[in-house]
């Protein structure tokens, strides 16, 4: 008779939390590193592309189409499109280019994608259809376009009226709906700036792209630099500001209210982008800042938020969890925001639960949603003491070959393709893990090479089969004793 073991699941926070990755003033770090910096995969990671096939110059990047503008800009919004990485897949594109592999390491890595994409918005109707469709392996994800779309510095916004970029917004959105299921539009707006106004900014023109959005949102900084790095006079209050966090977090419920009152229904409502620049307040207070606001959504006695976006991990200057390393891309410098964001997704309100489900039987089937959305299984593991090596080992070659995330008191781990052994002390080491007896280790399965491989019309669900328990390695004194 087949083994029996505890079946668990993953199910959502109270308030998810996804994080930014790269952007026109940080560069793309990789999931592994921000899974062993942060010791858990957030619920999503926010990538920033644009998309302007029919443009001279694509699909350079701005910065490298146009490199005899950058001596005169005054901000980054000056190039003719937008100075986000390429979107380089699409029709006419490379359907393996980026962000293809970007993508497929998130997913691989137990994160949903969340795909911010600026868009021309006079694109055909073919151009459309062709991207929506090439997201449909990429399971469940969200596509935030035309973000900030009350605003006038991005390219969409010079090139159209804010009705025309509403009316673009809600074609695009039928257009997805129709080509990929598995992906959830994003509607990002100013929101309300006051709370003396009835409307939000713009409402009217854009009540289209509102109720066709599947997800409604605002971005919102608690203090931030927008003039850097071409306007650095901090002197006179021209390019930089901050703001009171608990008038910023009344006007994002109400926000929210309003929504819901345009769509006739409560929509999922997020923020995403929250952070405080710590050029403007320092990076103590960047901290403390940050800390306050989520304070309040835990607090919260009417609950209104799905979730938010820490924008972002690595920043070329002081709005990141890290500092890039001046003329070193993969480098970072941690900031004091770090170790605070980190107690904060630590906090099982803004953490996934991993409830028991019953039992199953080895081989056991594994199925893989997302995030927050997932079902694996549960090993019992005995410890006389505190050990000095523990390392999970998977010698089979079916065993070899999966991609598995393996949790252990807290702290997750990524078991890649081909890896054959995870060293599990890191749960030690962080105070994560610290006694002897029984532990819990967690095996689920994101999808092996990042895709969804849909049988049919289920494009949201990869499964999976576990064919066996890894074996344990265990030592509770060095090899050589001194």
């Amino acid at each position: 008779m087949a083994d029996k073991v505890q079946k668990v699941r993953l199910t959502p926070a109270k308030c998810h939390v996804d994080i930014g990755d790269g952007s026109e003033r940080g560069p793309y770090v990789t999931p592994g590193y921000m899974l062993e910096k942060l010791g858990r995969p957030m619920h999503a990671v926010t990538l920033m592309y644009s998309y302007y096939p029919l443009d001279k110059g694509w699909p350079l990047r701005a910065r490298d189409a146009f490199p005899e503008m950058t001596k005169d800009l005054d901000s980054a919004w000056g190039y003719p499109y937008d100075d986000y990485f390429p979107y380089m897949r699409g029709l006419g594109g490379d359907p393996k280019g980026e962000p293809y592999d970007i993508m497929r390491d998130v997913r691989m890595h137990g994160q949903d994608v969340c795909l911010t994409v600026t868009v021309d918005p006079f694109l055909p109707e073919e151009y459309m259809r062709a991207f929506a469709a090439e997201l449909r392996p990429f399971g469940r994800m969200t596509l935030r376009i035309n973000h900030e779309a009350t605003g006038n510095w991005f390219s969409f916004n010079k090139r159209a009226s804010y009705a025309r970029v509403a009316e673009f917004f809600a074609e695009f959105t039928k257009i997805v709906h129709e080509e990929a299921s598995n992906v959830e539009t994003v509607i990002c707006l100013d929101g309300y700036k006051s709370e003396d106004t009835e409307k939000m900014e713009r409402e009217d023109d854009f009540i289209p792209a509102i109720q066709a959005a599947d997800i409604v949102s605002v971005d919102r900084y608690l203090a931030l630099h927008w003039g850097w790095p071409y306007d650095m006079d901090m002197t006179e209050g021209r390019a930089f500001a901050r703001y009171d966090p608990a008038q910023i977090y009344r006007l994002c419920k109400k926000s929210a209210a309003r929504y819901n009152l345009i769509c006739g229904k409560k929509k999922k409502m997020i923020l995403s982008e929250l952070n405080a620049d710590a050029l403007v307040v320092g990076p103590y207070e960047q901290a403390e800042i940050v800390r306050s606001f989520t304070d309040m959504i835990r607090e919260e006695k009417d609950p209104w938020l799905t979730g938010f976006c820490l924008y972002q991990f690595r920043d070329e200057c002081h709005l990141g969890l890290e500092a890039q390393v001046p003329g070193d891309e993969s480098a970072g410098i941690e900031q004091p925001l770090m170790k605070t964001f980190k107690e904060i997704i630590s906090d099982p309100f803004f953490s996934p639960a991993i409830v028991k489900d019953g039992e199953t039987s080895l081989p056991a089937a594994l199925r893989w949603t997302g995030s927050d959305d997932a079902e694996g299984v549960e090993i019992q593991l005995h410890l006389d003491s505190d050990p000095v090596f523990l390392e999970a080992k998977f010698e089979t070659p079916e065993l070899k070959a999966m991609n598995l995330m393996i949790e252990l008191g807290g702290k997750w781990f990524h078991k890649a393709p081909g890896a054959d052994t995870i060293d599990l002390m890191g749960a030690f080491f962080e105070g994560k893990v610290r006694a002897s007896g029984d532990l819990k280790v967690r095996l689920f399965a994101p999808p092996q090479d990042g895709l969804n491989h849909p049988a049919g019309d289920d494009l949201l669900n990869e499964y999976v089969t576990l064919p066996a328990l890894p074996t344990f390695r265990i030592l509770y004194q060095p090899i050589a004793l001194g």
